[in-house]
């Protein structure tokens, strides 16, 4: 199931929390899942530490995260969902990050022939 959303999906939110190493370390392994699914090099991406308020619990340092992302050559920030602080940019930046990436009708809102406007967002 999880593939298939893979397959559709336009441009990817890689989050991990700031409190878990583990979680971070995971951010690759998706990654390589992603693009063996969409059989792609790259795909609009943007890597997003959550949890910014703990950071007394910080487990994965804010210089991991921008490496990680310039890894991919992709943008990456934190945020934090519980004091709601960035959430909404991380989704607008991976809306222009689809933008840069695709000259297609869809990425400027503009339905395909034949084909339903609007599109799901999966959250995984």
């Amino acid at each position: 199931m999880r593939d298939q959303y893979m397959r559709s999906g336009q441009g990817f939110l890689c989050v991990y929390s700031i409190t878990s190493r583990t979680s971070y370390e995971e951010i690759t392994a998706f990654r390589e899942q992603i693009l063996r699914v969409k059989d792609a090099d790259k795909v609009p991406m943007v890597i997003v530490g959550n949890k910014s308020d703990l950071e007394e619990e910080r487990q994965v340092s804010q210089a991991e995260g921008k490496d990680l992302a310039a890894a991919f050559g992709c943008p990456w920030m934190e945020t934090s969902a519980k004091a709601r602080i960035r959430c909404e940019d991380c989704f607008y930046e991976l809306v222009r990050e689809i933008r840069k990436t695709s000259g297609s009708d869809t990425a400027r809102g503009k339905a395909k022939k034949g084909k339903k406007q609007g599109t799901k967002c999966a959250i995984l």
